[in-house]
């Protein structure tokens, strides 16, 4: 049903494509279904964390081992993409993903064995994943209009991001944080099932090779890339917490429909943000939206230290979403001419993957660090000051796209 009605929106405007669109139409869907499970169940496990009693020093560690066991991960992620493709590694990467499900309802119980095994399923499934997602977009995309298809891809990715906290967050609140644990679950398994109707985008038995690899074009962006993982952690982690300790402290079993819903209030910022830019990158103006996106995003990281009310966790919100969809949209589009102009695609995103997670792993480092110093919530208001200047570096690269 979802795949049809993709068709009958977008299909009249794609006639230019190489690829056939149901290929884009099924990656449409699978991502979507994905991510409504992913960020159902992401804002909440910080916060779930927290009320079983781990300390914000203690959670920083965690999430710095987190993303830093993924980087070992991606290099059989790789290989295994270059032997069997990318749909069928986001199969297998899916069916991990509703797995590691299974064992976060047992940290009340088991405490740290079972917090290990969901870290090291969850994490496998998500660098597996998103090296799958990576390699199969990066090829069935249009070179001249792929500014377009990412901001459709954009948009279906914000519609997803913006209802599922919501909904998660509601579920959390009236029937437990558990219950929606089951629900992603169920839907990391459904995820998947759209990309088997057309085969392999990618040649399958490939092995990687690093012999010839453009490290002189590339270098930049892979630093930059870094910048990316720890603006990723602040976002995604840092932000939450803050919310949980700061704004919302002591709020119970609330504070997941309350951060479910301020998370959710940029729906229409996305949106917008996504279309706009999607039209400036096919209109080769991707450089300056590079820039000037990655400068309004450290301000707001800035911003973030001195947010005290709701009302200032909404307005951060709003501008955040728009200027993260304006990098990341960007960069992305740079980073898939790289991969194009590299001839070596899965190579190039497997570092690609390496270096965001080891950005995350020091994001969060830097935050434990900060915290063991300083009272919980001055670490992390003075966490999000040093952010905003290493986030500059996003703007770093030199596209050779954006230099034609």
């Amino acid at each position: 049903m979802f795949q049809t009605l993709i068709h009958r929106l977008l299909q009249r405007r794609h006639f230019w494509r190489y690829a056939t669109f149901t290929e884009v139409a099924e990656l449409y869907i699978s991502r979507t279904m994905r991510l409504f499970a992913l960020r159902m169940i992401a804002v909440f496990t910080s916060i779930y964390l927290l009320q079983e009693h781990y300390g914000l020093v203690f959670l920083a560690f965690f999430w710095a081992v987190f993303y830093a066991f993924k980087i070992p991960v991606a290099w059989p992620s790789a290989l295994l993409i270059a032997r069997v493709g990318p749909k069928h590694t986001t199969f297998i990467s899916n069916v991990l993903a509703a797995a590691s499900m299974i064992f976060l309802p047992f940290v009340p119980e088991y405490g740290l064995w079972a917090l290990g095994l969901w870290c090291v399923f969850q994490a496998s499934s998500a660098c597996l994943y998103d090296m799958s997602y990576l390699v199969d977009f990066s090829k069935v995309k249009n070179i001249e209009h792929a500014g377009k298809e990412m901001a459709y891809m954009n948009i279906f990715e914000k519609v997803a991001s913006g209802i599922s906290p919501v909904i998660g967050g509601f579920l959390a609140f009236w029937a437990g944080p558990e219950v929606v644990m089951v629900v992603a679950a169920a839907l990391f398994l459904l995820a998947a099932a759209p990309l088997f109707k057309s085969g392999e985008p990618t040649r399958t038995h490939q092995k990687l090779d690093f012999s010839g690899f453009p490290w002189r074009t590339t270098w930049r962006s892979l630093v930059a890339e870094t910048a990316v993982g720890v603006d990723v952690f602040v976002t995604a982690t840092a932000w939450t917490l803050f919310m949980a300790l700061v704004v919302f402290a002591g709020d119970g079993n609330e504070i997941y429909a309350k951060i479910g819903l301020l998370s959710s209030v940029t729906l229409l910022t996305a949106l917008l943000a996504s279309y706009t830019f999607g039209k400036l990158i096919d209109h080769r103006r991707g450089r300056e939206l590079l820039k000037a996106s990655t400068y309004l995003n450290s301000f707001i990281h800035i911003m973030r230290a001195f947010v005290t009310t709701p009302v200032g966790v909404i307005f951060t919100n709003v501008l955040n979403e728009a200027a993260t969809t304006g990098y990341s949209m960007a960069f992305t589009r740079g980073m898939f001419d790289t991969a194009d102009a590299s001839g070596k695609r899965v190579v190039y995103l497997f570092l690609i993957e390496m270096v965001v997670n080891l950005g995350a792993a020091l994001g969060a480092l830097l935050l434990g660090v900060v915290v063991l110093l300083l009272p919980d919530e001055a670490g992390l208001r003075l966490f999000f000051i040093l952010a905003a200047f290493i986030t500059l570096l996003i703007m770093t690269p030199r596209f050779m796209l954006y230099r034609r």
